[in-house]
């Protein structure tokens, strides 16, 4: 299975989502960046992604996006054949 990586903050609602849906594809494991108590690790989140929100999932070295695009990405299939490698 791939690596997930996830920039998040404490309390994000749409955080806990996505860990749930890919915990419930059998991810056991989440390597979360906290970016509202690391400044460098927000800064570096915008210039890899372009974007100023969390979640910011990565699965392996592909930028899914937010919780949204998560859900987007499992309803078309792809989310299992991207976490499979």
């Amino acid at each position: 299975m791939q690596a997930v990586k996830m920039y998040t903050t404490a309390v994000c609602p749409y955080c806990i989502r996505a860990k749930q849906l890919l915990k419930s594809k059998g991810v056991e494991q989440i390597e979360e960046i906290r970016i509202d108590s690391d400044t460098a690790a927000r800064q570096h989140m915008m210039e890899i992604t372009g974007r100023r929100t969390v979640p910011q999932i990565f699965i392996g070295d592909t930028h899914v996006g937010g919780h949204d695009d998560l859900v987007a990405l499992d309803g078309r299939g792809g989310l299992m054949p991207l976490l499979q490698g």
